[in-house]
């Protein structure tokens, strides 16, 4: 086995279902954003108690690649802040690592990869969606709704499981139900780099050797 270190006051209808504000109640969570495949979801459900045990959540996590030599790709963030430096990303590698290594769940030989989630994050938890109000996003549902898959606005919150998004060419909030949602991720825009910009200076600010240990969404270890 080989490691490398590496509520909203507009109109709003539920997508789908008539044009007009709806509550169905709280929606499943869905099960593939964090975890694609079979193989990805056992293996959060062994991983994710490490990851909590020392402050990180995992964002996401997928097993890439072919027979040979795969890639076990996690992202991840702190719990206190959603940040995360190339030392969280070593801390949370060889914590994982001290699991892995004994449990053997993934055969043959693999390499793990540890990163943040990167400016253009995606969106795996309903929590994200609150979070990144206000930011556009793309989302991909596993089923057609007003015939089609894939949709691209603004995000608007979450209403009793629902996530809110204000689409292009929309007047009213679209409500879309968590659990249809198989992908979904932020947008490049400036809105979003100026936001990402103006956390960072607020952190050097107050911690000046924070930059001397940032992780670019590239870096993993």
């Amino acid at each position: 086995m080989a490691h490398s270190s590496g509520g909203r006051e507009a109109a709003a209808f539920l997508l789908g279902f008539s044009r007009r504000r709806s509550r169905l109640g709280k929606r499943r969570e869905s099960e593939s954003l964090r975890g694609k495949t079979a193989e990805d979801r056992s293996l959060l459900e062994l991983l994710d108690p490490v990851a909590e045990a020392i402050g990180y959540e995992i964002v996401r996590l997928r097993m890439m690649g072919g027979e040979v030599r795969r890639t076990l790709q996690i992202m991840a963030e702190r719990q206190s802040d959603g940040e995360m430096v190339v030392q969280d990303c070593a801390i949370l590698s060889r914590a994982l690592s001290e699991v892995l290594d004994p449990a053997d769940p993934i055969a043959g030989d693999y390499v793990l990869e540890v990163s943040s989630p990167g400016v253009d994050r995606p969106l795996t938890r309903l929590k994200d969606f609150e979070v990144y109000e206000g930011l556009e996003a793309k989302l991909e549902l596993d089923r057609l709704a007003e015939n089609r898959k894939r949709f691209k606005g603004v995000l608007a919150g979450v209403e009793d499981g629902n996530v809110m998004i204000d689409l292009e060419g929309e007047e009213d909030t679209v409500l879309i139900p968590f659990g249809w949602i198989v992908d979904a991720k932020l947008t490049l825009s400036d809105q979003l780099m100026k936001r990402g910009a103006d956390e960072r200076a607020a952190r050097i600010e107050a911690d000046p050797d924070y930059d001397k240990d940032e992780a670019s969404p590239e870096e993993s270890v």
